[in-house]
């Protein structure tokens, strides 16, 4: 009985001695975090372009989403693409972070510099330029919902289980938002020390319900969707593992609504989680059809 106290007791020091290590590696990860420094290759992004061989072809903006790279010019969205060439669109797949020569995380990416590309390509003589649509996938939903509020280019904007404020950036720290305007970092919604245990175990989503708690952060940090100069789609998951997209959808919906907002807007909600969209794409493509093509600017 006494070994077995003994064994019992060590075991208790040594998980307290764990617990101790991993709260004080998590506070120096947090304090000792560059917070004012803009990460390297702040503004840099890589791009890929596919276009039809028509003149005055609608521009389509690809912006995927925590997994970086540009993953919708791969296979991952090669059917998509295809989908949307094979209805006359040109599109434009966006890497703003985790690939070659742009910022290494999602950490205070620029938006001017992912408009800034959308702009040069759509030089192309190919190219309506009056006729823009961008899109986006989770972070990749926040950051168009975000290029549309400040950018009138847009005619349209999609956003794919999308966040409805800007959240922290994705590095150990969390201390930074994960976008920022003219160098100059957003308001965002802060990770609080209760939303650590879900972070370590992996479930994303209660951590993003935990941070969504904070009213004020929500709105400090809201996406000023009202500001869009065209059409509104949302897509989001009912059961989404990530985070609570379905719900931050009916949050910028009652947004619109509440502001007058003069513009098509739609939410649907698809049964199952935050990869459903992926065989539902069909209803991105009659979205354009039916709220870009019809705008002036788009006539060919």
């Amino acid at each position: 009985m006494t070994i077995v106290f003994r064994l019992f007791k060590w075991l208790l020091i040594a998980i307290f001695t764990l617990l101790i290590a991993l709260v004080a590696y998590i506070n120096y990860t947090i304090y000792s975090f560059d917070t004012k420094t803009l990460p390297d290759k702040y503004g840099e992004v890589k791009t890929k372009l596919f276009l039809n061989e028509e003149v005055g072809q609608p521009l389509v903006i690809g912006l995927g989403g925590a997994e970086g790279g540009n993953s919708w010019a791969g296979k991952h969205g090669e059917k998509q693409r295809k989908l949307l060439q094979e209805n006359g669109y040109a599109f434009l797949s966006i890497a703003y972070f985790g690939a070659d020569g742009t910022p290494e995380q999602l950490d205070r990416i620029a938006i001017e510099g992912v408009h800034k590309a959308v702009i040069e390509a759509s030089l192309d003589p190919r190219i309506n330029s009056n006729c823009i649509a961008v899109m986006g996938v989770s972070r990749g939903g926040e950051l168009a919902l975000l290029m549309g509020s400040y950018y009138e280019e847009y005619k349209a904007v999609i956003g794919i289980v999308p966040g409805s404020s800007v959240f922290a950036a994705l590095n150990e720290a969390m201390t930074t938002p994960g976008f920022a305007y003219n160098e100059k970092p957003l308001p965002f919604v802060p990770v609080p020390w209760s939303a650590t245990p879900d972070l370590i175990s992996g479930n994303l989503r209660g951590a993003f319900e935990k941070m969504m708690q904070n009213a004020e952060a929500m709105e400090a940090a809201a996406i000023r969707v009202e500001n869009i100069s065209g059409p509104i789609l949302l897509i989001s998951g009912t059961d989404d593992e990530q985070w609570p997209s379905m719900e931050m959808s009916e949050i910028m919906l009652s947004r619109l609504e509440q502001n007058n907002f003069p513009y098509p807007s739609q939410h649907i909600p698809l049964v199952g989680g935050h990869n459903e969209h992926h065989d539902n794409f069909d209803k991105v493509v009659s979205f354009l059809n039916e709220n870009l093509l019809p705008q002036p600017d788009c006539s060919r």
